[in-house]
């Protein structure tokens, strides 16, 4: 324990901070179900399902900062790639020749810190692509 440490402990301030939230009956009760079933207190469970919330919103906030990153054009390959359309397709589509889809998908893969359009696929997975199905790039 370092120097600064200690004296903050030994002032008082070791305590960790706390939070508290108030919940219906109903989310309480399957709280406390869950927590039964997995032989665990309700308070741990809580707090795991707490941090697990909080790194979802951080990925999904870090996947809409790549997105919003990307061109428009590039946004339109994105779509249609986690749509699952192939890259001549995608051409044919945006009236864009297969290399400028090229181009435009290793963008979006250096964006995104993915090497593979199948990894891009996983990281928007939740998303909802189906606006741009039935476009044709007019």
């Amino acid at each position: 324990m370092s120097f600064w440490q200690s004296l903050l402990r030994n002032l008082g301030f070791n305590r960790q901070p706390t939070l508290s939230f108030h919940m219906d009956s109903l989310t309480l009760l399957s709280l406390k179900d869950l927590a039964h079933r997995e032989h665990r207190q309700p308070e741990e469970l809580a707090a795991d399902l707490f941090f697990m919330a909080l790194e979802q919103r951080q990925a999904a906030a870090q996947s809409l900062a790549l997105w919003q990153s990307l061109t428009p054009r590039e946004q339109e390959v994105a779509a249609l790639v986690c749509l699952g359309f192939m890259n001549q397709t995608i051409a044919s589509r945006l009236t864009i020749s297969p290399e400028t889809v090229k181009c435009h998908i290793a963008n979006i893969l250096r964006k995104f810190g993915v090497r593979h359009k199948s990894e891009l696929r996983m990281v928007l997975a939740d998303w909802d692509f189906s606006a741009w199905e039935g476009e044709n790039g007019d």
